[in-house]
């Protein structure tokens, strides 16, 4: 008989059900991770192995998008978990186990150049995936990009912040997402795994890293997965630190004929106003994970994502409208952490 967690939900006991069906029994479940959609994972351990599986709830997540990405992403050459078995009917996955130690515990001064210099890789990887491609996948388009900065306004300012934006400054917000979007558009496109950060990459001794929840990948602007790496959510390193990392990426990009030679001036800028939109989209998703999902750990990340964007924001002339309006939150009581030295 399998041993089941406490939670005695009747998704789980579906689940149960079925790895009954897949799997021989004497197996122990129990929790793995949640993350901020509507999946579960649960870790299945028996004898010296173990597995993953995925409850995916059919009214609100499809596994179709993973199946097939992470096939796609398997002849890459990447890291990902392969898929043992599937019922698509209840949403459910088994997958291979790629362990429990991710980047964000494992990085520090002494480990990050060599984990980045091994996630920098896989990122180029990925960007290959364009020919030959037997998965299609969606355009990271400009009403996707708009929708997603809409999020910054409607969750953060208006439901977090009780903001009511004035007609001045909606103006400079529309200014602000078209600009950010001509930006993304205007790059090289290629796949995006569009959660690439120190959460959903694994340490591993072979073929490192792991990669994990890349069922969103899109094609879309060639800095988004590095700036999302590099300008994590979750952890900041010092600006020159970032810069000889972007600059890696991209002598190692030219050579595998990904981008064109362009100047590291003008690639900065395009990792900036990439950096620009993911952070004003992730501060949204963090508001709204509080607010619509009662998911409240997320809240503690906004003032280091807020400081990524006022950090750019100083930087560039194009951006000063919208630095004003960054200092006009911080003078009535925000605070944003400012990025290391």
């Amino acid at each position: 008989m399998s041993q089941s967690s406490p939670d005695q939900d009747t998704r789980l006991i579906q689940l149960q059900n079925w790895l009954d069906t897949e799997i021989e029994p004497g197996y122990t479940l129990a929790p793995a991770s949640a993350d901020a959609s509507f999946r579960r994972y649960f870790r299945i351990t028996f004898d010296t192995q173990s597995l993953i599986v995925m409850d995916a709830p059919p009214d609100k997540e499809d596994t179709g998008p993973f199946v097939g990405i992470a096939r796609q992403f398997l002849g890459l050459g990447l890291h990902v978990p392969e898929i043992l078995a599937q019922n698509e009917t209840e949403g459910f996955l088994l997958l291979s186990d790629l362990g429990t130690q991710d980047y964000l515990s494992t990085l520090n001064k002494d480990t990050a150049e060599n984990l980045y210099a091994d996630a920098i890789q896989a990122i180029i990887k990925l960007q290959a995936c364009l020919i030959p491609c037997a998965y299609p996948f969606p355009a990271y388009d400009r009403d996707l990009l708009l929708t997603e900065m809409g999020l910054f306004t409607e969750w953060y300012l208006g439901r977090h912040l009780k903001i009511d934006i004035s007609q001045q400054w909606q103006s400079m917000f529309d200014k602000l997402f078209q600009l950010l979007a001509d930006s993304a558009l205007q790059q090289p496109q290629v796949c995006v795994h569009r959660d690439y950060h120190s959460r959903n990459l694994m340490v591993l001794s072979e073929k490192n890293p792991g990669v994990i929840d890349f069922q969103d990948a899109v094609i879309g602007a060639v800095t988004y997965d590095l700036v999302s790496l590099l300008r994590d959510c979750y952890i900041a390193w010092p600006q020159h630190q970032v810069e000889n990392w972007v600059q890696y990426y991209q002598r190692h990009a030219e050579c595998a004929g990904i981008i064109e030679k362009v100047s590291e001036d003008e690639f900065m800028r395009w990792f900036d106003l990439m950096g620009v939109q993911r952070h004003l989209k992730a501060t949204g998703i963090f508001a709204r994970l509080n607010y619509r999902d009662g998911k409240d750990g997320y809240l503690k990340d906004i003032p280091r994502t807020m400081g990524y964007i006022k950090h750019v924001a100083s930087q560039y002339a194009v951006l000063a409208e919208f630095a004003e309006f960054i200092n006009e939150l911080e003078n009535h009581g925000e605070h944003y952490l400012d990025l290391p030295g």
